[in-house]
This record gives C-alpha cells, structure tokens and sequence, in this order.
C-alpha cells in the first residue's frame, strides 16, 4: 500500500515538472523568437579587406557596416506604362513582392491598404505583383484588387524582372527602402500592423 502511495506522489510530482518545463519553455519560447524584420546590412568580407596600417597609427573610431543599395528594376502598373524603382529616390519606399492566390499576401493587404492611405504622402507604397502570366495574369490580379476595395499602388512583374533582382522565392516578402535608396531592412512573411509600423519608422525622417 505504501509503494502505491510513494508511486503516486512520483507519478504527480513527475506531471507537476513537466507542467512547469512546458510553461517555462512557451515563456522563453516566445521572447528569444527570431525578429521578423531583419535589418539590413553589408560590410567588406574578411577575405578581401583592405589590408589596415598599423593599429597604432590606426582611427580609433571604426566604420558602421553600409547599408545595401534597392537594386533597380523595371515592372508595369495597370495602365501598361513602364515604372522603374529609381523613379521614387527622394522618398522611403514598401516594397512588397506578392500574388493574388497567396492566402499569407491577402492576409497583411488590409495593413498596407490602411498604412497607404495614411501616409501616401510621406512614403511610396509598390505592391508588386509575380505577373507569371499563367498561374496570376494581370487581369486576374487587378480583378482581386478591385473586389477587395485596395487603392494602393500596384505594378505587375509581368518579365520576372523585379522578382530576379531581389531574388524572391517565396511571397510574401517586404522590404523597407529609405529615401536614399538604401534597403533599409526585410520582412519575410505575412506580416502584421506592429512589424509594418516599425518597419515604416525605420525609413521616416
């Protein structure tokens, strides 16, 4: 009879603990979860350095690492005229790579939608759709555009030439571009009001 007790005890003690792991490792969890929004940033690789002075004669103070060019590209808005990146230097720039039959893509459209319409003036929204021509066609993009009531500005990768450029492989994709030019940061995947406001803070003046 004792035996069974002391088994019993065991048995909750045991389920207590590994009530207690799992609560500990949700909590941990969700505060060490990886960032979203990934800033963006390039510095001179190791291997091909410039070779330093002597660290006595050196600066002391050390370049921050630059941040990377927008690569440039070509793509189409609605009306079949020709748009390029560069067009819109002097003004932070969303970039954002998407399709109309990507569940992710429709998710975040409303946060975007509401953003543009209330910073239109102080930033360029580009939605860029993946025109392929078979699987989304213009016309089927701007259908969906249409019926969802979005007004913001929509450019149709109709070459493939945007996607290549920024080597897009999965959708969707935000990247935030200040009003040098400059890829400020990315931000993989759907996301939500919080990760677009901070990523629009990035590139504001």
């Amino acid at each position: 009879m004792k035996s069974k007790r002391n088994l019993a005890l065991l048995l909750a003690a045991f389920v207590l603990l590994m009530a207690g792991a799992y609560v500990l490792y949700s909590r941990l969890g969700g505060e060490m979860a990886p960032e979203q929004l990934a800033v963006q940033a390039t510095s001179v690789p190791e291997e091909t350095a410039v070779p330093q002075p002597d660290a006595s004669n050196a600066p002391t103070d050390t370049p921050e690492p630059s941040m990377p060019m927008a690569p440039d590209f070509t793509a189409y808005d609605a009306a079949g005229n020709l748009v390029r990146l560069s067009d819109f230097v002097g003004k932070p720039v969303v970039l954002n790579f998407w399709a109309s039959w990507c569940g992710p893509c429709q998710s975040e459209m409303p946060e975007f939608n509401e953003q543009y319409q209330a910073l239109s003036d102080e930033v360029t929204f580009l939605m860029v759709n993946l025109t392929d021509g078979s699987r989304e066609t213009v016309e089927g993009a701007s259908s969906f555009i249409a019926q969802k009531g979005y007004v913001f500005p929509v450019l149709y990768d109709t070459t493939g030439e945007a996607a290549s450029a920024y080597a897009v492989y999965s959708i969707p994709v935000t990247y935030f571009i200040d009003a040098q030019g400059h890829a400020v940061a990315q931000a993989t995947g759907a996301i939500g009001a919080s990760t677009l406001r901070r990523g629009l803070d990035m590139i504001l003046p």
